[in-house]
């Protein structure tokens, strides 16, 4: 019986994971129709490790679904932001959250050890309570446009930095500050 179990519960684990392609094809959703297939895409092999997945012909790095989330949330975004995504994925690992995690990720950038680009660049990320792979279709899905800009305040914006039906700046004045703007699917 107990070998049973293992054997169930190993079928389960490996059923988190989906296959390369089905995380290619998910992943990219978060990215505009037209870069879509030449965006380089990270995804999860079935130890759960990130691992590339396909090699980039522009600028968008997409990163898959994490299968072992309760949630559906993929992420595209330019690849001169990849040390910093990297760097958040890293204080992730390590169990940092939140501010604190944003904090530390920003000592970084302003020490020199992780680069954050000068100008402004985008995130694009799509999330929802679910993905349904084989109709290739998200449930209760939100659609949001992250545009990273460092040092950016509400002067020198125009923007407000508390949420709202439209734009707004996040993390003014530091090395994250960015324009958010979001929209229900």
């Amino acid at each position: 019986m107990p070998i049973r179990l293992l054997l169930l519960a190993l079928a389960i684990e490996s059923a988190l994971f989906a296959t390369e392609a089905d995380q290619i094809a998910a992943a990219v959703l978060a990215a505009p129709k037209d870069m879509r297939g030449g965006a380089a895409v990270l995804g999860y092999n079935d130890k759960g490790e990130l691992v590339s997945l396909r090699k980039g012909e522009n600028d968008l790095i997409c990163l898959a679904s994490d299968p072992k989330a309760k949630s559906f949330s993929v992420a595209c975004y330019h690849k001169d932001l990849e040390p910093y995504m990297a760097r958040g994925r890293e204080l992730a690992a390590q169990g940092l959250k939140g501010k604190e995690r944003q904090e530390k990720r920003w000592k970084d950038v302003e020490e020199g050890k992780v680069v954050i680009p000068k100008g402004p660049h985008i995130l694009y990320v799509l999330s929802g309570q679910g993905y349904d792979v084989t109709k290739g279709e998200i449930t209760g899905g939100e659609m949001r446009w992250v545009v990273y800009i460092p040092y950016a305040t509400a002067e020198s914006t125009g923007l407000p930095t508390t949420g709202g039906a439209g734009p707004w700046l996040m993390y003014p004045g530091t090395p994250g500050a960015h324009i958010m703007l979001s929209q229900h699917m």
